[in-house]
């Protein structure tokens, strides 16, 4: 009791100091911003249909400009160093997100992101590529791959994600333009996992291990309370 009493007074003392700091205490621990979907999943509540974006990007002395692309509303963000497009002839090259109005669900892959377009007036250079960094919900689980199409019916190719990206994106380089959403395969997340509000899965055998550690700690409990029981109760059991 007496240790259970001193972690709920350092609770205490620790959301009084919390209340009377600034605001920007909190700022690393809300929740992420609310995700705008095309489609929204039945715990989305209200929802804002995504954004698109645009971009022109200068030619100098025959080479692109380094400049990045984004939707309005920050959930696809798309980086170009200098000389990635091929433009030759072109003194700027437009750039265009466009979210899909409609929501593919091509067989062997969830997405939880939206499709999103990505056109350009000039392809990349050879051997050049774009930094591509879609944001996602954490109302989803983690995504694994980014996938890109030539067309909304597919076929889609898994491109590879960065191990390395902020909270709730997924990053990863394109060499080429089309159609592109976050997900992962239909076999993942493992099957017997639940997912929890913040997008997370939970394998199945975290809850097995606590029932397992439930269960090893009721000997210890019978052995106790025999322990305390006087002769006199034993002689009346007997």
């Amino acid at each position: 009791m007496r240790r259970l009493g001193i972690l709920v007074g350092a609770a205490v003392t620790y959301l009084f100091a919390a209340w009377m700091v600034a605001p920007g205490f909190y700022d690393g621990f809300g929740p992420p911003q609310a995700y705008n979907w095309t489609c929204p999943p039945p715990q989305a509540g209200a929802n804002v249909k995504p954004s698109s974006g645009h971009l022109d990007i200068k030619v100098i002395n025959g080479v692109s400009d380094a400049n990045s692309a984004f939707t309005d509303d920050g959930q696809v963000v798309i980086g170009f160093l200098p000389g990635t497009f091929d433009s030759a002839g072109k003194t700027t090259i437009s750039v265009d997100i466009v979210p899909l109005d409609s929501c593919p669900k091509p067989p062997g892959i969830s997405f939880v992101t939206n499709v999103y377009q990505i056109t350009a007036s000039a392809p990349p250079a050879k051997g050049k590529t774009a930094s591509l960094t879609l944001r996602y919900s954490n109302l989803e689980p983690d995504p694994s791959d980014v996938y890109r199409a030539s067309d909304p019916a597919g076929p889609w190719k898994s491109i590879g994600r960065n191990e390395q990206a902020a909270p709730f994106t997924v990053d990863t380089r394109v060499d080429s333009f089309g159609y592109f959403a976050a997900g992962y395969p239909t076999a993942s997340p493992p099957p017997g996992s639940v997912t929890l509000g913040g997008g997370q899965t939970l394998p199945i055998i975290v809850a097995v291990l606590i029932v397992v550690v439930v269960l090893a700690g009721l000997p210890l409990a019978i052995v106790r309370r025999r322990q305390g029981s006087t002769p006199a109760d034993e002689e009346e059991k007997g």
